[in-house]
């Protein structure tokens, strides 16, 4: 399914329900599934991601394929590790079989898990047997993954001697982790981060009775694109200012791309409007916060607003080449990115300078939900645009184009003519 859009025909003033945090209840699933005497949790975000390992948990199935579901992935090999008597394959997409999950079954095998490799060593699919594990400690490697810790963290408690767990290298999406940490204490366990050791004591996780799952900021980035770009006003409910996800630093960073944001308690709310504040560079670390790489690049290109972004090293194993991907479809409107590696890490910048554009773009989004979703609001400088593939965005925020109507722009169903 390919979409043609178009920008508002006057400014934006839109309210939105954001949908749920896609981080918070998938672990909140793992970490209640492992629960005594747990129920259902009543409401979690509503996507293909949380889809997935919904019916994973229910299943009795000895064959699970997660499809595309990195999250997925990595906490069900952690979770099925010490589901015991059972015997899993554990496979997805022909994608997820190219994203590393070494580091996380070597960790586990250390503490005697039994996981064998169907394929391709260091990738899925895998063969996992449930069993008992002891505990202990065990290092791992910080700076590939944040969710490779947080499968570890969140199995912790059912292990005899609890678990240490020691991170080495320099670690990325630290938010995360944190965030693992608030919600396994929310069920019950205790955990403690300090240096580059997480500590979590042995016991029984029990389910809170008001455990609730608010709204996501990683959605939220986009609709800071879109206020951007449109300078109207917009309205998202359900976002917290002070939120554990680390994605809410997008507030401070828009502050530089002309964004401001209030917030309300009751209802809790977020008010984005408009400044003649405009940064003539913007220069960010993005380690802690990946996911909003797209968003930030796009914006800052459609602004003409040179930028340098580090801190991109995780963005070659997301569900795309999410550095390639960029370069790519960030060509089609005549910005030039220019990448380099600097003691591991993985930087991309532009310089400011753009070429001609001679066709209106139709933009691949290589099945990434955060491609499609961060190249739609070019249409406010490039009506006409096409998002090919346009179905993607389901695996995080299915309502994002009935959004996007309700906003005033114009959706239409195209065949994909356009730039390549």
């Amino acid at each position: 399914m390919n979409y043609r859009i178009f920008p508002p025909e006057e400014l934006l003033y839109v309210e939105i329900k954001l949908p749920l945090s896609k981080s918070i209840s998938n672990r909140a699933l793992i970490v209640n599934a492992l629960a005594a005497g747990s129920k259902p949790l009543a409401d979690v975000a509503v996507c293909d991601d949380t889809s997935v390992l919904q019916k994973a948990l229910a299943s009795d199935s000895d064959e699970i394929n997660i499809g595309a579901a990195g999250t997925a992935m990595r906490f069900l090999t952690a979770y099925l590790a010490v589901a015991e008597g059972s015997e899993t394959v554990l496979d997805g997409s022909e994608r997820m079989r190219c994203r590393p999950i070494a580091p996380l079954v070597d960790a586990l095998r250390s503490l005697g898990a039994e996981i064998e490799y169907l394929g391709q060593t260091g990738f899925p699919p895998l063969r996992i047997k449930g069993k008992k594990l002891n505990g202990g400690s065990v290092s791992i490697d910080s700076g590939v993954s944040s969710q490779y810790i947080s499968a570890l963290m969140m199995i912790a408690p059912t292990m005899t001697g609890g678990l240490s767990i020691n991170l080495t290298g320099e670690a990325i999406s630290l938010p995360y982790i944190h965030l693992t940490v608030s919600i396994m204490e929310q069920f019950g366990a205790k955990a403690a981060f300090e240096g580059n050791v997480i500590t979590i004591g042995a016991g029984q996780y029990s389910a809170p009775d008001n455990f609730s799952v608010e709204a996501d900021w990683s959605a939220a980035s986009y609709w800071y694109e879109i206020q951007a770009l449109t300078c109207g006003w917009t309205a998202l409910d359900g976002l917290v200012e002070n939120s554990a996800q680390g994605d809410c630093k997008i507030a401070e960073m828009f502050r530089q791309l002309g964004v401001e944001s209030s917030f309300e308690s009751n209802p809790v709310r977020a008010h984005l409007e408009a400044t003649p504040e405009l940064t003539p560079r913007f220069e960010a670390d993005l380690t802690d916060n990946p996911d909003v790489a797209q968003t930030i690049a796009v914006t800052c290109a459609m602004l003409g607003v040179p930028f340098r972004l580090s801190g991109l090293r995780s963005l070659r194993i997301k569900e795309t080449d999410r550095i390639a991907a960029l370069g790519a479809e960030l060509l089609k409107v005549g910005i030039l990115l220019a990448t380099e590696q600097l003691e591991g890490d993985e930087i991309i910048s532009w310089d400011g300078v753009r070429r001609p554009l001679t066709a209106i773009p139709s933009f691949d989004t290589y099945d990434d939900h955060r491609m499609a979703m961060a190249l739609a609001p070019v249409a406010v400088f490039i009506p006409g645009i096409i998002i090919r593939n346009a179905e993607v965005v389901s695996k995080s925020y299915p309502e994002f184009w009935n959004h996007l109507r309700a906003g005033g722009f114009t959706i239409e169903e195209a065949d994909g003519e356009g730039t390549e």
